[in-house]
């Protein structure tokens, strides 16, 4: 008789994304409230990351972005989200799968989650080109350009 066991760790990490996934959900939905600001650090080269091919090259493991006063076209789905960043005066599509975060924070509650790191994999030609500009984005107003914070000082060792 096989023996099946929970993987009881794994079911709570995809309880701890599940958070995640609500919270930009509802920021994608409802815009961020009061001083609510996400730092979100991921592996450049997992499986599914479509960003563009400067910044892969500048952060080839990890990279963070900090979403706060500075995105557009926000787009939450079930494995993972896009946003609109502008990088040296220059809009990017980023292409994010949950499972490529690495930590998740909200400083303005001092909450913050660290996950187990995705499988890195090569980065695909076509996750290097630029992606067409959403509808969406048309409309809405350029912003300053993004803050990319390296968070390894603060790391606990």
């Amino acid at each position: 008789m096989a023996q099946n066991s929970f993987d009881y760790p794994q079911m709570v990490e995809a309880a701890l994304r599940g958070v995640m996934r609500e919270a930009l959900g509802r920021t994608a939905r409802e815009g961020l409230p009061g001083e609510h600001h996400f730092y979100i650090t991921f592996r450049t080269r997992a499986a599914g990351v479509s960003i563009p091919k400067h910044l892969v090259e500048r952060f080839p493991d990890e990279m963070t972005i900090v979403l706060q006063h500075q995105f557009r076209a926000l787009q939450v789905d079930h494995d993972g989200f896009s946003v609109n960043l502008s990088f040296q005066s220059r809009s990017e599509r980023l292409t994010i799968p949950f499972a490529a975060v690495t930590t998740f924070a909200d400083p303005s509650v001092n909450f913050g989650l660290q996950f187990a790191a995705a499988p890195e994999t090569e980065v695909a030609e076509t996750a290097a080109l630029p992606l067409p500009k959403p509808a969406a984005e048309a409309a809405e107003p350029e912003r300053p350009a993004a803050e990319v914070v390296a968070l390894d000082k603060f790391r606990k060792r």
